[in-house]
């Protein structure tokens, strides 16, 4: 079998807070580890995860976890391979991940598992020539997954074509590049001494070459050529206790010439690296123009106080992060021993922000792709009030680097900047910066004085000052967000719902230009990077619900209902499914929301969410309210304490257009925030009865494309009493013994013993 059978599966994520000793770095300074080993078969890819887990002598736990033989010793699926890591996380073991992942889409939910517990994510990539591997597995006995003699080489051979090189904007803290036994070993060494309380620097290491590093079979024939430009990875960890690996390994030799490729061969082999190279591209292009780096803003020519400005960063960075999902922000600095970066570090940590979506980079800012191996297509530049080059520091650093194109663009854009504001330029494609690093943009932010030789001094008024310096961070964010917005618009041309043009301030005394491309972006219609939560100042009367279609970008983590529903036959053994049909699938929640939480997912291709439902669809909509029927009453006949509500997000955090059933007792500790809590219990939270109701009314659901409901404050779903925060509303609902609103006892939107036995009758 293809060793990574299978696809994004419907897993939830664990809760940190539930994570055992997933976050120890606030005891000594190292966290778990999830190793992703990215290879193909033959790779040694078991050999290393042996080798680490009967070999470490530091103390770190390690587990194991392959799907060769997760199937009680047979070959098993990706959803029990993550059940299985987050299982491993949850004890405080580090994983060792013990499958092909060779392409972006297998590894990314893995990724988000270890990022949604704040573990250290790296992939160590068993680079070995293509040769050896299917050496390796032709010649093997007795293998695990039972992949061996003649039909591995063409597995092989067919999954190195597939083959995507991991990077650090997929979520990686750390990768490591294996060319050889001898690599391999000083990686294995390494990780035998990382100890519980240790951690790695972050950064790419052992690559050698830009391009896809191996390709299948048909190569063999031919001596490849390659460019070797090494990396040095960024350092993030301020101290270590174990000798780092070196940022290159020895270079790997050219295979042999061994005679002429036959003129059919050729060209098979050069369509299948075109079409490796535009996909690889793809991938690229996806993930680096969501990847915003920015140098600490007015804290170098400007004195802005240190302290106070890590503060404002860090909160700032929360409150954008909290807003939109598929961003990552990078905060540069070009001294390893940056007292800003080492602040914002500290401080980002105590606050539980994401650290793979938010992390401090030692490295020029112009040179992050060739130097650093951190791609990203945005960068923000520390500008002055004129918008010219000149000075030193940043400003000069990236006017440098870009040429004369950034100059014309910006005249183009807008002449001076006021502080608190930014303005974004597109950088042409004939700048230098972007031929070598591949930025596309360039946002210019101003930020307060305190230098009284600079213009505008604020003569240490840090009440004004912080206020600006907020605003001039906010604003950044703000244009870089809407750049991911305009790029995912470009890449899909189906209708999307308009957002407005708030919270960015431009320059407002300087004259901007309506050439300016980005600008003009902000008031099209594109896709929307779906915010998790909004301004926490909406009420429910506040909500008004309208028919509005939001066409939304699913990320591969949000794909796992539409990929079970699909081919629900590669997870029925899964212990997860509980009912699959010819309309739907009926699964548990891993990670439940209540004591009893199912999901019933629609097997109808199209049909993402609510927003997609027509009348036509009405009798599927009706045979899953059944389904949910019948599974609560089994629930109920097992509990009959219980109380049901079956019911519809408005706008789901996955595709594939679900039915919730959950119990009302909200007793489960993956429940865990206000945006988890209120979407069950406010307005957000559509009844099935009345969706069917209103479909067959009007043709359609009248749903809110406006989820700040989901930042109301906290609000018992019986008696409606407020509450600070969510350990403090589990204590009381689990004593609240106050009817349910009126208009939930009604239509049977509430389902109990008494109302199932009276339904009965």
């Amino acid at each position: 079998m293809d060793p990574d059978a299978g696809s994004s599966t419907a897993v939830s994520w664990p809760s940190a807070s539930t994570a055992g000793a997933a976050a120890k770095e606030e005891e000594g300074g190292g966290k778990q580890v999830l190793v992703v080993l990215v290879g193909p078969p033959g790779s040694g890819k078991s050999t290393f995860a042996e080798a680490v887990q009967g070999g470490s002598a530091a103390g770190r736990p390690w587990v194991r976890v392959c799907q060769d033989t997760i199937g009680n010793g047979k070959a098993g699926t990706k959803i029990q391979c993550l059940k299985a890591a987050a299982d491993a996380l949850k004890e405080g073991k580090s994983v060792l991940l013990d499958r092909c992942n060779l392409e972006c889409e297998q590894r990314a939910d893995f990724v988000k598992l270890g990022n949604h517990v704040h573990v250290d994510v790296h992939a160590v990539v068993l680079d070995l020539p293509a040769k050896v591997c299917i050496s390796r597995s032709v010649s093997r006995m007795n293998h695990e997954g039972n992949l061996q003699g003649g039909r591995a080489a063409m597995v092989v051979n067919r999954m190195l074509k597939k083959k995507e090189t991991p990077f650090l904007t997929e979520g990686f803290s750390r990768i490591m590049f294996c060319k050889d036994d001898n690599d391999i070993k000083k990686v294995v060494d390494m990780y035998n001494v990382l100890g519980p309380s240790d951690s790695l620097d972050s950064g790419v290491f052992g690559q050698n070459s830009k391009g896809p590093v191996q390709v299948g079979i048909m190569k063999f024939l031919k001596k490849p050529g390659s460019s070797v430009e090494k990396f040095s990875g960024p350092k993030v960890t301020p101290s270590e206790s174990i000798p780092q690996m070196q940022n290159h390994f020895s270079k790997q030799e050219s295979l042999e010439a061994g005679g002429t490729c036959p003129v059919e061969a050729e060209e098979e082999f050069s369509n299948s690296k075109k079409i490796e190279e535009q996909s690889r591209e793809r991938v690229l292009s996806d993930i680096s123009s969501h990847t915003l780096a920015f140098p600490s803003i007015s804290t170098a020519d400007f004195h802005f106080d240190l302290d106070r400005a890590s503060d404002i960063i860090v909160d700032a960075v929360a409150e954008v992060l909290q807003k939109y999902d598929n961003i990552r922000l990078v905060l540069v600095d070009l001294s390893q021993k940056s007292r800003i970066l080492s602040l914002v570090k500290d401080k980002a940590a105590k606050k539980n922000i994401n650290s793979n979506r938010f992390f401090t980079f030692v490295g020029d800012i112009t040179q992050l792709h060739s130097k650093g191996g951190l791609q990203c297509n945005v960068i923000a530049n520390a500008a002055n009030w004129r918008l010219k080059p000149g000075g030193g520091g940043v400003n000069a650093a990236i006017y440098n680097a870009a040429g004369e194109d950034l100059q014309r663009a910006t005249k183009e854009c807008a002449d001076t900047l006021r502080p608190g504001s930014s303005v974004t330029v597109p950088l042409p494609s004939t700048s230098p910066l972007h031929q070598r690093e591949g930025v596309t943009h360039i946002i210019h932010v101003l930020g307060p004085n305190m230098n009284p030789m600079r213009p505008d001094c604020l003569k240490n008024d840090y009440t004004k000052g912080s206020k600006i310096l907020h605003e001039a961070y906010t604003s950044l964010f703000e244009n870089f967000v809407a750049i991911v917005q305009s790029c995912m618009g470009k890449q899909n041309t189906e209708p999307a719902l308009e957002k407005p043009a708030t919270g960015v301030t431009s320059p407002n005394d300087s004259k901007t230009k309506r050439e300016c491309t980005h600008d003009s972006e902000r008031t099209k219609k594109h896709k929307l990077v779906q915010p998790n939560v909004s301004s926490n100042q909406a009420t429910e009367g506040d909500i008004k619900r309208s028919a509005v279609t939001t066409t939304k970008m699913w990320g591969s983590w949000a794909q796992a209902l539409h990929e079970l529903a699909m081919h629900p036959e590669n997870y029925k053994n899964s212990d997860s499914v509980l009912e699959i049909s010819d309309d739907f699938v009926v699964l548990n929640d891993l990670y439940p929301k209540a004591k009893r939480h199912v999901l019933v997912v629609s097997r109808r291709d199209g049909l993402d969410s609510l927003a997609d439902v027509k009348k036509e669809h009405l009798p599927l909509l009706r045979r899953m309210h059944s389904a949910g029927v019948k599974w609560t009453q089994k629930f109920l006949e097992e509990d009959s304490s219980l109380v049901f509500r079956l019911g519809y997000h408005s706008v789901p955090s996955m595709r594939q257009l679900h039915l919730h059933i959950i119990s009302q007792d909200f007793n489960s500790a993956s429940l865990k925030n206000k945006k988890h809590w209120n979407s069950f219990t406010t307005t957000f939270f559509l009844d099935s009865v009345d969706v069917i109701e209103e479909i067959e009314q009007r043709g359609s659901a009248t749903i809110s494309s406006d989820d700040r409901v989901l930042a109301m404050e906290l609000r018992c779903h019986r008696c409606r009493s407020a509450h600070p925060n969510i350990p403090k509303l589990k204590s009381h609902i689990a004593n609240c013994k106050s009817s349910f609103p009126s208009h939930l006892l009604q239509k049977d939107r509430l389902l109990s013993s008494s109302t199932m036995h009276m339904d009965c009758t």
